[in-house]
């Protein structure tokens, strides 16, 4: 293939990086494919014209002002491998353009399941605890270890938010039979029902819960939406698990919820990451704490790389993105997270 015949790809992907997100053999298909220019987002609107106007894709989720975008000429699709869709673009001039914005979060779902299933066992067993206070010799025996101690299996259990990662909530929690309650005002109640689930209000999941899932992305209309009096509506004892973005909860109000007794906790995200070394979450009893670590696994950051290397396949030959799931026009201006620093 001649070199002005190979379509060029704007690399910026940041946190990533091409190594981390596509396995040597992938990345050798990638670099024979297509011409790689590998640049920052801060680096990219100071690109020749020349390179702009040929570029059919960008891997990465740079801010992309009206100027920019124009000179972006051949462009089709912007593949963000941060995960979260970000408000940095003029989206109605991109979808004007009938330019693809698609996001390889869905890699993430499974793995930060998983792990939200860990952190259910362990509020609900007080795992955590114990192997603390066996370590420090005051360890209880038998039953007088498994006080307070309650089942998952049977349990009342709600999600907030059911994306992927709800979805993949709710997957991981079937074995263990629970009544599941799903809260998410931006989908059908069918789609809900369809997944063996009861479309329930916020505060029936809140109220009704023996434990509550979040994972709902951050939006405009939902920052900092459970605060103190959702908190306090929680049955006593019930356990609340943060697994998408801190800036849905009110995560000083979460804190005195746990320090209170009331509830007890646990989160992979924090309001600021990392965490400073003496916030007071890092000594609160009953919070169980993960370092935004859930997802991170090398096996869903290549999966995230063939998503990418599959859907540009498919664009090349005229036909949509598959894999990657694609931005809503209605939706996607309104959400709100903050881009990740750190793998």
């Amino acid at each position: 293939m001649q070199e002005i015949e190979r379509p060029l790809v704007l690399c910026c992907p940041l946190p990533r990086t091409l190594e981390l997100i596509f396995t040597p053999g992938r990345l050798a298909d990638l670099r024979a494919r297509y011409r790689l220019v590998e640049t920052t987002d801060a680096a990219l609107p100071g690109l020749d014209d020349a390179v702009l106007a040929q570029a059919r894709y960008v891997i990465g989720q740079p801010p992309l002002d009206h100027a920019t975008l124009a000179r972006l000429s051949a462009l089709r699709c912007i593949f963000n491998v941060e995960s979260n869709l970000i408000n940095n673009m003029p989206y109605d001039q991109v979808f004007a353009r009938g330019i693809h914005v698609v996001t390889t979060g869905a890699v993430f779902a499974e793995p930060v399941a998983e792990i939200g299933l860990g952190f259910a066992l362990s509020l609900l067993r007080n795992i955590h605890g114990a192997d603390a206070d066996f370590r420090a010799g005051r360890e209880a025996w038998g039953g007088e270890g498994n006080r307070g101690a309650r089942l998952l299996t049977g349990a009342e259990v709600g999600i907030i938010g059911f994306g992927d990662l709800g979805r993949a909530m709710a997957r991981v929690l079937q074995g263990f039979r629970p009544r599941l309650r799903i809260h998410d005002p931006w989908l059908p109640e069918a789609r809900i029902v369809e997944a063996g689930a009861e479309p329930a209000t916020l505060e029936a999941v809140m109220t009704q819960s023996d434990v509550v899932f979040v994972t709902a992305a951050v939006t405009s209309e939902n920052r900092g939406f459970l605060g103190a009096e959702a908190f306090a509506a929680m049955r006593a004892g019930a356990a609340f698990i943060l697994l998408s973005r801190a800036d849905v909860v009110d995560f000083p109000a979460l804190m005195a919820a746990v320090a209170s007794g009331h509830i007890v906790a646990a989160s992979d995200v924090y309001p600021d990451e990392p965490l400073a070394p003496d916030h007071p979450v890092r000594s609160l009893p009953g919070f169980l704490l993960s370092a935004h670590r859930a997802g991170a696994l090398d096996v869903a950051f290549q999966r995230m790389g063939e998503m990418v290397w599959q859907d540009m396949g498919l664009l090349d030959k005229g036909l949509p993105p598959n894999l990657c799931k694609r931005a809503e026009r209605e939706t996607v201006a309104r959400m709100r997270s903050r881009p990740v620093s750190v793998n």
